[in-house]
């Protein structure tokens, strides 16, 4: 069982809260017994089910710590199949956990949902200002993963979260794709899993880079345009990925720059391969733009920002307009910060009345 902490009030619990480094600096719920017991009841799962463990702190995410998690960022029970497919997906070794909390880079958990849990766990945006503010599930699913990573794994700034700047990014990160419009088959069947999944997948992500391009119809040459700026924000010489190479990134077009692609003939494979192509930088240039990361002085060769195409997510969310966004990563640790994978499993989710913040 989570430890219990008491307090006179709210108000006094949740300045507790914040004095024991157990916020996110924001102000939470309090996650009282009753709270939390009914976000567990949501889960269909038992309070003691383990999930595995979070570092760099090694905590046992149980259910209900992570129910605790979910209480604090102000989620509705509906969206704890998808929390906790989110833990699911940062525990898997592939997500490098321990080393993504504690590296000085600027990275965060980017949590995009595909399938049915879009609509039944949310709803969770996928349309305009989906990265927020103002959508209430992607801030608080985010948010509910940020905290289990703080209370469960032991990420806390300049102790053993060791970013040396952040980003706001690390407060909440999650979108869903916009299944509905897009002319790509969504993400997850590309992935080989079926379109009545309900599929999570977690990123170690930058910020989000706004990529600009306004299109032309009339040039059949649009498409190699629009993808020459994409794979320029995804690894220019400033980016990890140039430098480092070998890890992965998100790129979320919107649906007109999904359009031009679609037009052109091109499926998502088709957009991977042709941005893993574009995104090289040779040793000369790294020698003139960052030359601690050129190697050897005498040989000039041309590196590949990513080991193949499919380390480079494509997906279509967003409004309409001149902008994408591309999220350059950080490319380290043991499994070079690839993204995970998890079945939502809501056949176990029961559902609960009334808020969780009651």
């Amino acid at each position: 069982m989570s430890e219990m902490l008491t307090a006179n009030d709210e108000a006094a619990a949740l300045e507790q809260l914040h004095a024991s480094g157990c916020t996110d600096g924001l102000p939470v719920i309090i996650p009282t017994a009753e709270r939390v017991s009914r976000m567990v009841l949501a889960s269909g799962q038992d309070a003691d089910m383990v999930l595995g463990t979070m570092g760099p702190a090694h905590g046992i995410a149980t259910m209900e710590k992570v129910a605790v998690a979910a209480v604090m960022a102000g989620c509705l029970p509906d969206y704890m199949p998808v929390v906790v497919a989110a833990v699911k997906a940062v525990i898997e070794p592939v997500f490098d956990l321990t080393e993504m909390q504690a590296t000085t880079h600027c990275t965060a958990p980017l949590i995009i949902v595909n399938g049915p849990a879009r609509r039944n766990c949310g709803p969770i945006c996928s349309s305009y200002g989906l990265l927020g503010p103002g959508h209430r599930a992607n801030a608080s699913i985010g948010r509910a993963l940020r905290l289990a990573m703080i209370n469960i794994g032991g990420g806390r700034p300049g102790e053993s979260d060791m970013a040396l700047h952040g980003h706001p990014g690390k407060f909440t990160y999650c979108i869903a794709e916009d299944e509905e419009n897009s002319p790509l088959p969504p993400m997850h069947v590309d992935m080989g899993y079926s379109e009545d999944d309900s599929v999570v997948t977690v990123i170690g992500a930058e910020a989000p880079h706004s990529v600009i391009y306004s299109g032309n119809a009339d040039d059949p040459n649009d498409h190699e345009y629009l993808l020459n700026v994409l794979a320029i924000g995804l690894a220019n010489a400033a980016t990890n990925n140039a430098v480092l190479t070998s890890g992965s990134a998100t790129v979320v077009l919107n649906p007109d720059h999904a359009a031009i692609l679609h037009k052109a003939g091109m499926t998502r494979a088709d957009i991977q391969q042709a941005l893993h192509e574009r995104c090289t930088i040779t040793t000369s240039e790294l020698r003139t733009l960052v030359p601690g990361f050129a190697g050897n002085p005498d040989k000039d060769t041309t590196r590949h920002a990513f080991t193949g195409p499919g380390q480079i997510l494509v997906l279509m969310a967003g409004g309409s307009g001149l902008y994408s966004m591309v999220m350059p990563s950080w490319c380290a640790g043991t499994h070079k910060n690839s993204p995970s994978s998890v079945l939502v499993e809501s056949e176990f989710f029961c559902e609960v009345p009334g808020l969780a913040g009651n």
